[in-house]
């Protein structure tokens, strides 16, 4: 099941934002309210939890360079 979305657009007669359009195998329709207000969650998620991921990443490169400066060899900071 293929399940993609576009970006909201804007109605050539009451210039009101619509929803995004939906990808479900073949059939293209725009997203409920119901479906868009998920979607917009969903990516609030994710960029959460990619910030996390990344903050987590650069903790860790900090830790290792520090264990680095004290002398510890990559073996040793690898069995750690």
């Amino acid at each position: 099941m293929g399940l993609s979305a576009s970006t909201a657009t804007k109605t050539p007669k009451d210039n009101k934002m619509t929803n995004p359009n939906i990808q479900i195998d073949d059939l293209i329709r725009e997203m409920t309210d119901e479906e868009f207000t998920i979607y917009k969650e969903g990516q609030k998620v994710m960029a959460a939890a990619k910030a996390v991921a990344k903050t987590k990443a650069a903790a860790r490169q900090s830790a290792l360079a520090k264990l680095a400066e004290l002398g510890l060899t990559a073996e040793e900071i690898a069995a750690l």
